[in-house]
């Protein structure tokens, strides 16, 4: 579930497992991996992972403007932590997969 708890009437929202962090990357992030992100965003909101044809025009649509907010976001974002190495945050995630999933 994507829902975390209430804070002054509102839900705050702890990340979904498929839509991975984005931001301060070394090298930065793509507009493949961007576009990726907004593709499970909308999959998630719309409930449907192929959205039926009379419904593919919007969900293109719901992706591409999803993908150009998020590209203005992460443009716009500033940090001073130092960029993250895309290959020990890999190494993290499977090793919490690995302690979440073993028997």
């Amino acid at each position: 579930m994507c829902s975390g708890p209430k804070r002054d009437g509102l839900t705050l929202l702890s990340m979904c497992r498929n839509i991975k962090p984005l931001n301060n990357f070394e090298p930065p992030v793509s507009d493949d991996e961007v576009r990726a992100a907004a593709v499970q965003y909308v999959r998630k909101i719309s409930g449907s992972s192929k959205p039926a044809q009379v419904n593919e025009a919007a969900f293109l649509e719901a992706v591409e403007l999803v993908s150009a907010a998020s590209r203005t976001l992460l443009d716009k974002l500033v940090t001073t932590a130092p960029p993250k190495d895309r290959e020990v945050e890999a190494a993290k995630a499977r090793a919490r997969s690995a302690a979440r999933y073993a028997s």
